[in-house]
């Protein structure tokens, strides 16, 4: 809410959360001081924003209409802080402002979505990739990589340079080869190789499930053509989510992993372009701290209501 570091992309014109991830390291960490890696000019002095409890947010929502209700009444923040319009039916349940989670993320959508950002922009699928003509004008204006700023070619045409995070044609007609020769076991996935467009060079038509399997198992072995600065952070982005969806979880393995993932979205925010962070990059910060409250990620996530 107010605490939010998000901030809308100048050209893209899209929220991002470039760089609002650094806050939660520990304040010595290097990152903190770093001017350059993330948006230029700008050190950390924030901590973690704080965590409501039921309490804290019933005092913010006690006076918004009931859902029912017809009459709009926009309450003082709306539009900058808040976007509460209604008051939600649930907060008619007597147990609900004790919920420790009131509002579970799914993990299913989570890791699909993640998955499609790192894997279209790493095999710079056009139309879908996060490193388009607007994110390099983004990179400009916020970010000292001078060497992902596009070049003027004249009569106001623009060379956009070869990222370190994209693999060239050869390297994405390797992977998508590789993709249709993986054999797999009975009924572990679905069949990746009708995935294939050896012609575009490009994975299309991914289920859920199909995403699932690629991010936890085969994602550090396909990208593994990646530089090893770009491939360890994105190796464990992978590592992160075969773990949160293990069969067993312990709670001190959930703390090792809220503060690991908050140094490998650091990490990432070192190497994509701002126009790659969006709300679903933001989310895994809070993805262990749900599985410590609610538990196994299998009971909560929505595979069994689609299927």
């Amino acid at each position: 809410m107010e605490n939010s570091k998000a901030f809308t992309l100048k050209h893209g014109r899209k929220t991002s959360f470039f760089d609002c991830h650094r806050m939660f390291l520990p304040m010595n960490h290097q990152f903190q001081r770093n001017r350059d890696a993330f948006v230029k000019n700008k050190i950390e002095k924030c901590g973690p924003p704080p965590q409501l409890s039921g309490d804290g947010i019933w005092g913010r929502v006690w006076a918004l209409p009931e859902i029912t209700e017809t009459s709009l009444i926009h309450t003082q923040g709306y539009g900058t802080y808040h976007n509460w319009t209604r008051k939600s039916i649930f907060w008619e349940l007597p147990y609900w402002k004790t919920n420790l989670i009131r509002h579970n993320l799914d993990v299913m959508h989570i890791e699909k979505n993640v998955f499609d950002n790192v894997f279209n922009t790493v095999m710079d699928v056009k139309g879908k990739t996060k490193d388009n003509i607007k994110a390099r004008m983004d990179i400009k204006e916020y970010c000292r990589r001078r060497e992902l700023e596009l070049v003027a070619q004249g009569n106001g045409k623009y060379l956009k340079p070869k990222a370190r995070y994209t693999l060239n044609v050869e390297q994405r007609r390797a992977v998508c080869q590789w993709v249709c020769q993986l054999k797999l076991p009975d009924g572990y996935a679905s069949d990746l190789a009708r995935c294939v467009d050896m012609r575009e060079a490009k994975l299309h038509g991914m289920k859920s499930h199909d995403c699932h399997v690629f991010m936890e198992r085969l994602l550090p072995i396909a990208l593994r053509a990646l530089p090893d600065p770009i491939w360890k952070p994105l190796a464990e982005l992978s590592q992160f989510f075969s773990e949160l969806c293990s069969s067993t979880l312990r709670v001190d393995k959930l703390e090792i992993m809220k503060e690991n993932i908050n140094v490998t979205i650091c990490k990432l925010e070192q190497i994509f372009p701002p126009s790659f962070f969006n709300s679903m990059e933001h989310l895994p910060i809070h993805l262990a701290y749900e599985a410590r409250v609610g538990g196994l990620v299998h009971y909560r996530w929505i595979y069994p209501f689609e299927r």
